[in-house]
């Protein structure tokens, strides 16, 4: 991987310090994948734990998190230095998608490391004004050998761009497979908790109104980790293919969080998955593809 590791100041199982100085930088974080977690998330999606070992692909986000000092936080609750650093004060973060190559299974209560840093940084004019997209990778290794590839999309908007209302539709047929999760407030900080996300528009009912939202905003990750649960759950095997997915509007709210196959159906090459509002919008989409 490019770039060069950069000190831990925290000892060999602590992640690294700010590293915005150097663009080719790589934050590393080490860890023995604990069951607990998982035990967690489980929990939170009303499922009996992972039986045999194995953390279910997509399940590493509550693993191997980056825990910054409460002093590195900016006002949104999110870190002003790290990877990805905003672009600039007062820009206002939004999750957009990402992609998960899933080579093998994490294997709970053996070492494991992440490795991240910015694949790309592109500026672009939207509707809402200047937008800064960036692309981060993680590469998280177990016994020598890389498991997980990770890329993120992050968009920085500019303070005070207001966003474009979700369209409403309909909920897709019942004979589609399907999945539902109630989402209150309680489930909402319990996923913040769970993912170490201090972002406050998905707990802080005072602070919405000011990142430009009319109510409690449903985690992007959530979305995306549903769909792919939609796939695992109906037998279709994520371990050596590519789960990419993208988020096209907020949803707004604490309400039931429907995730469906698309009307193709989940037995196909490469299967998709849409999340629904309780009003009908898509908020986001999802799609199997085979490996890079």
């Amino acid at each position: 991987m490019a770039g060069s590791e950069l000190p831990d100041p925290t000892g060999p199982t602590g992640p690294t310090g700010p590293a915005d100085t150097d663009p080719e930088a790589v934050a590393v974080r080490a860890e023995t994948l604990v069951p607990e977690p998982a035990e967690a998330l489980a929990g939170l999606l009303d499922i009996d734990p992972v039986p045999d070992g194995l953390l279910p692909p997509l399940w590493h986000w509550v693993y191997l998190l980056e825990r910054r000092p409460q002093r590195d936080l900016g006002p949104d609750g999110h870190p002003v230095s790290g990877i990805p650093a905003p672009p600039g004060p007062g820009r206002r973060r939004m999750f957009a998608g990402g992609r998960v190559e899933t080579r093998r299974p994490l294997v709970l209560g053996r070492p494991a490391e992440r490795r991240t840093r910015v694949l790309s940084t592109t500026e672009k004019q939207g509707r809402t004004g200047p937008l800064t997209f960036v692309t981060v990778r993680s590469e998280i290794s177990q016994d020598g050998a890389v498991a997980v590839v990770d890329e993120q999309d992050i968009v920085y908007r500019s303070p005070g761009a207001a966003l474009p209302a979700a369209a409403t539709g309909a909920v897709p047929p019942p004979d589609r497979p399907r999945l539902v999760l109630e989402v209150d407030e309680a489930l909402l900080f319990r996923f913040s908790a769970l993912t170490y996300n201090a972002h406050r528009i998905h707990y802080d009912r005072g602070f919405v109104a000011h990142e430009g939202y009319a109510d409690l905003v449903v985690h992007g990750p959530l979305q995306a980790l549903m769909m792919g649960e939609l796939f695992r759950r109906n037998g279709v095997d994520l371990v050596g293919r590519r789960y990419a997915y993208r988020l096209v509007a907020p949803m707004i709210g604490p309400q039931p969080l429907t995730v469906a196959a698309a009307e193709a159906g989940l037995d196909t090459a490469s299967p998709e998955a849409e999340a629904f509002s309780a009003a009908g919008a898509v908020t986001a989409r999802s799609r199997l593809e085979p490996a890079s």
